[in-house]
């Protein structure tokens, strides 16, 4: 099994069919879900899936919503957006990686992120930091 860190597949054709929208006045909501290291996450994943989802005290199924912290914008050539930090508080789980998809209808996946590891709490907080929002590092870079 393999959680391979990418920008899904699925998610760059939404953009060019325009199906996508993370303008800050958008009506569309994003999650992340957490997974153990048996799930198989890559750029071919095209929907949110229960299927080895983490389970444990502080999670629940279909994960955190993300607020958008950096709306898109651009720098250079390459257009990003940033999302705010997201935390389980007093959780009990350990994941491998996780899933950025859109909420409601048939829930498309954006990216997978690979820990590269497992990483673990115990009653304490599981924290996503998602990086610097910009050109180089924000989490969602075209370019």
């Amino acid at each position: 099994m393999a959680i391979t860190q990418a920008m899904c597949t699925s998610f760059k054709q939404a953009l060019l069919d325009g199906e996508m929208d993370f303008s800050s006045n958008t009506a569309q909501s994003y999650k992340i879900a957490l997974y153990t290291e048996d799930a198989v996450l890559s750029a071919a994943t095209t929907a949110y899936t229960t299927s080895n989802e983490v389970s444990g005290i502080g999670y629940s199924a279909g994960g955190n919503t993300l607020t958008i912290s950096t709306a898109p914008t651009t720098s250079g050539t390459t257009a990003f957006l940033s999302f705010g930090t997201t935390t389980w508080s007093t959780a009990t789980i350990t994941a491998r990686g996780a899933l950025i998809y859109q909420a409601g209808g048939s829930t498309p996946a954006v990216a997978v992120l690979d820990f590269g590891g497992n990483k673990t709490s115990t009653a304490g907080d599981f924290q996503i930091t998602f990086p610097t929002a910009d050109a180089t590092n924000a989490i969602i870079r075209i370019a």
